[in-house]
């Protein structure tokens, strides 16, 4: 049996769904549903799970990880040192950040890339009107115009594009 088979086996005979299973398992439901389906969506191979991974997987189960890679076949590959990004497994701190995820390894690696890029000038953003906006413009008793006239320069979102 593959890995997959032996969550989709598991999952069934306990009647838990996968996002129960992978909370258990402290692994993503999008990874968990890639092992089930032993394919990696960006590449349309079969999936190469880390020990590290296979063993949150027997966690997950209430066994112990030699136990579980007994229960393989000679079908399953082991990815035995964790060289690639796409091995490593996050658990997000919210459900928002759950579903960005989960879309995200959805899309193919070139939007992947728009959508970090997408992120990180947002993300940078935020910091500085953080930074900026309680401090810069009201730091030296200005008008109620300034404060306005500062406070809209800030929130324009198109002031900070890049061009």
């Amino acid at each position: 049996m593959t890995l997959g088979d032996i969550i989709k086996n598991y999952r069934e005979c306990n009647n838990i769904t996968i996002g129960e299973f992978a909370s258990a398992c402290s692994l993503s439901k999008g990874y968990i549903s890639m092992l089930e389906n032993n394919i990696n969506p960006r590449n349309n191979k079969p999936i190469s799970p880390t020990l590290p991974s296979m063993a949150k997987v027997a966690s997950g189960m209430g066994i112990e990880l030699d136990t579980l890679l007994k229960m393989l076949d000679g079908k399953q590959s082991v990815q035995l040192i964790e060289d690639n990004i796409d091995s490593i497994q996050v658990v997000p701190s919210s459900s928002q950040c759950k579903e960005i995820i989960e879309v995200c390894e959805q899309l193919s690696a070139h939007n992947q890339k728009k959508v970090l890029t997408y992120s990180k000038n947002l993300l940078s953003t935020q910091q500085m009107e953080e930074a900026l906006i309680p401090n810069a413009a009201h730091a030296f008793n200005p008008t109620e115009e300034e404060k306005k006239h500062a406070n809209d320069i800030m929130m324009d979102d198109s002031f900070w594009e890049q061009k």
